[in-house]
């Protein structure tokens, strides 16, 4: 497993918490975002995508454009920064404060593995977006994602699996708790932009997943979720006490 970027996504305006720099917050005694980075210490480029502060000196960091213009955008910023050499990319949520190395390798694994033909049931509900301020209609969301899920619920054997991400225990997608083939994602993101008139400024998430092959992954190790992010006061206090 070689070829291996990770690209965190650190930007988000955190109103429900007040407009804090989540990131920054810490758990366990380190920033959120530190800690996200220490689970991909392995990779071959790390960057962060928005405000980040003080960052190790390998670290590389970007904005989106427009500033403020979502994890969509945010994700084509770091995706420009990558070495062309880079064959996977780890997208990540930089308020995962639970994500483990352990977490990664496994979704890396999961991406390798060879397809078979796997109906995956649509999630119930709305599926979580970490990174992604919950503003929309939920009605016109909940009913676009079953759409969407219903599109990429199929990888038939043979073909290629684009993406490895986590599902919780309602079958919801873990967007920004995923691993992708660096083609698969790029031509996503063009897809995406051709269909909002060529920009992603604004763009869901889940766009990014329509038609493409999508293997989910149970997690299967010790400990809390490694999905686990934090939105509000209440979510850091949980993962304080799953820190310890």
């Amino acid at each position: 497993m070689t070829g291996y970027a990770a690209v965190v996504l650190a930007g988000g305006a955190a109103r429900r918490m007040g407009g804090v720099d989540k990131p920054a917050r810490p758990v366990g005694g380190r920033p959120m975002l530190h800690r996200v980075l220490a689970a991909v210490a392995d990779a071959d480029q790390r960057i962060v995508v928005g405000p980040s502060g003080p960052l190790p000196d390998e670290v590389r960091t970007t904005r989106e454009e427009p500033p403020g213009g979502g994890p969509v955008a945010a994700t084509a910023a770091g995706l420009a920064l990558l070495d062309p050499a880079t064959t996977t990319v780890a997208l990540l949520a930089a308020d995962l404060p639970l994500l483990t190395a352990a977490a990664v390798t496994e979704l890396r694994r999961a991406l390798d593995a060879p397809a078979t033909d796997q109906p995956h049931a649509p999630p119930a509900g709305q599926p979580h977006d970490p990174a992604a301020e919950r503003e929309h209609d939920p009605a016109a969301e909940r009913e676009h994602d079953l759409a969407a899920e219903r599109k990429s619920a199929l990888t038939p054997a043979g073909s290629t699996v684009a993406l490895a991400c986590y599902v919780d225990a309602d079958g919801r997608r873990q967007q920004l708790c995923a691993v992708w083939r660096l083609p698969a994602l790029r031509a996503a993101l063009d897809r995406l932009a051709a269909t909002r008139g060529g920009t992603l400024d604004g763009a869901p998430v889940r766009g990014l997943l329509t038609g493409v092959a999508v293997r989910e992954v149970s997690w299967s190790g010790s400990g809390p979720p490694p999905w686990f992010d934090c939105d509000t006061d209440e979510d850091v206090r949980r993962a304080e006490e799953w820190s310890r």
